[in-house]
């Protein structure tokens, strides 16, 4: 049976559309742009940055009086219980992010069942509360994997916010709706993609990560303004806590793309965040899926295009 949603936050007219606000909680060496070139059994050897870097954003997100969701991993809420604790306690909804980063396509349907199942039974033993929600790493819900969903429901999940529905070389499920639907006919479970806009006639990413800190802020806030006004829908934002630490280290022999890609516009991702979060309302994830549920849309595969799994 899923776990009831919260109350939902007013969005009436007068007071805007409430947007979601989340933050995918890992270090900087557990990203998928390292992941060829720092293996997971040389995390326990390097240094950990995240606590710091989770302590900044939840003090950005204070001076805004806004509340957010952390897709948290939990190998890094096992090591940070203290952490853990701070960001229920600040009022922010905690969520699973896997155990390690694995991508969903690189389990079967039975260990994908496992990692879901121990990351959530750690982040709950740290916090003393109930997660509901969960985003898979890299986005890795596709149209290889809509097994996963099954997963997520028999295990009592509320929402997930798994799918990037555009084009893209690491992930995306371009054919997957822009905005929230229900994966399993009769299931309550819904899903929260992340944000696209239409620019062109095409969908463009407009949720955050690598593009909000490449791109100019004005297309983050064009790009939520067109999905809040002319499409009366929320926006999904998403970033992580290695973005606001310029001074993290840098790893010098991973490829060209992949440094690009992360470390752009570190110095300057703190003051964008600050804008963003008083250009638009933010809410946490749970409350957004709660309101979304009512009009999501139904978009149920047929069960044969989830048999490409790892033999």
């Amino acid at each position: 049976m899923n776990a009831p949603f919260p109350v939902p936050l007013d969005t009436g007219p007068a007071l805007g559309i409430v947007n979601g606000l989340s933050v995918d909680v890992e270090d900087w060496f557990q990203v998928g742009a390292f992941e060829n070139v720092i293996a997971r059994g040389e995390w326990d050897s390097i240094k950990t940055r995240v606590e710091d870097n989770v302590l900044r954003v939840i003090d950005l997100f204070a001076e805004a009086d806004v509340r957010a969701t952390f897709f948290t991993l939990g190998w890094v809420a096992e090591r940070h219980p203290s952490m853990i604790r701070r960001i229920v306690d600040a009022g922010h909804e905690l969520a699973s992010h896997g155990f390690d980063h694995a991508r969903v396509f690189t389990f079967t349907p039975s260990e994908f069942a496992d990692d879901i199942r121990k990351a959530r039974a750690i982040i709950e033993d740290c916090a003393g509360v109930p997660v509901t929600g969960y985003r898979a790493p890299s986005f890795s819900i596709d149209h290889r994997t809509p097994w996963a969903f099954e997963e997520l429901a028999s295990q009592g999940y509320a929402y997930s916010s798994s799918v990037a529905p555009v084009v893209h070389d690491h992930y995306g499920w371009p054919e997957a709706p822009r905005f929230a639907f229900r994966p399993l006919a009769g299931s309550a479970l819904v899903e929260l993609p992340v944000t696209t806009a239409i620019l062109g006639g095409r969908r463009v990413a407009a949720g955050g990560g690598g593009f909000f800190r490449v791109l100019p802020y004005a297309f983050s806030r064009w790009a939520i303004r067109q999905v809040n006004r002319e499409e009366g829908r929320p926006a999904v934002f998403y970033f992580h806590p290695w973005e606001v630490d310029p001074d993290q280290p840098r790893v010098s022999h991973a490829p060209i793309r992949s440094r690009f890609r992360h470390y752009t516009g570190l110095a300057r991702m703190a003051g964008k965040l600050r804008e963003l979060a008083h250009d638009f309302r933010w809410g946490r994830m749970d409350l957004v899926a709660h309101h979304e549920a009512a009009r999501a849309e139904d978009f149920v595969l047929p069960a044969s295009l989830g048999e490409d799994v790892p033999a």
